[in-house]
């Protein structure tokens, strides 16, 4: 029987020495949505992934993904999702298509398969000519899209991008769009973060906002946003604002 939600969060907690990372967070994001998961830096919404890729164990609660207990069954939740992490994490001394070709490895996907699946993601993003370029012969738009490819290889069926499209430009970021939106379209569950108001309103059905490690808003985009009202945008205000500081010369 399809699972009516992709990811499925009950009372999950996590505390770091003293710090309480995520206090009790309940939320489900449907089979399918284009969800959008939003907070200011600290929020969580970092420890929140971990726990759903394995990178963090909570201290209370559960975490499903497509019914599967993430601490429980860690292998089978591991291959049903693919992450987009904001910093880029490549080995400098392989190829790019070697970077995904030994990405496949991972998931256990022969690598004759493998290649031709790294072939048509570096076709489908713009990289096949740079195919045999090592990693520091790439621009940052360039390694973007690469780091996207990677999140792909093994075709997951959630997708989790986090702050996907931080400092690229704005023509790679409507093709990542309509990309991202093709998948959504064909039943690719996508969880987005990002700092851009207009991205979140662009793409996804539902929104959820956390902060001090708790969900204070969740529902459809009209509705957070309406509850939300100005301190919604106010948010995005503050986070780009220190994004501008922070890439000032």
């Amino acid at each position: 029987m399809p699972q009516s939600n992709a990811i499925s969060i009950s009372a999950l907690a996590k505390k770091y020495a003293q710090v309480e990372a995520l206090k009790g967070v309940d939320l489900d994001v449907p089979a399918g949505s284009f969800f959008g998961l939003l907070g200011p830096n600290g929020a969580g919404k970092s420890t929140l992934i971990h726990i759903l890729t394995g990178l963090a164990s909570p201290t209370s609660g559960t975490a499903r993904v497509l019914g599967h207990d993430v601490v429980k069954e860690y292998r089978v939740t591991r291959r049903l999702i693919g992450v987009s992490p904001q910093e880029f994490n490549f080995d400098r001394f392989f190829s790019i298509l070697d970077i995904l070709v030994y990405q496949g490895g991972y998931f256990g996907i022969p690598r004759p398969q493998a290649r031709r699946r790294a072939e048509e993601l570096l076709a489908r993003f713009g990289l096949w000519d740079k195919r045999q370029e090592k990693i520091n012969r790439l621009s940052g738009g360039m390694k973007r899209r690469l780091q996207i490819a990677k999140a792909m290889i093994h075709d997951p069926p959630i997708l989790i991008l986090d702050e996907p499209t931080a400092g690229v430009d704005v023509e790679l970021r409507r093709d990542l769009w309509a990309y991202w939106q093709e998948l959504n379209a064909a039943g690719k569950t996508i969880v987005l973060t990002t700092h851009y108001l207009e991205e979140a309103i662009a793409l996804c059905k539902t929104l959820a906002v956390i902060d001090l490690g708790a969900i204070i808003a969740c529902g459809s985009k009209e509705q957070v946003v309406s509850a939300a009202g100005g301190d919604l945008a106010n948010y995005f205000l503050r986070e780009r604002r220190g994004e501008l500081l922070r890439s000032a010369p």
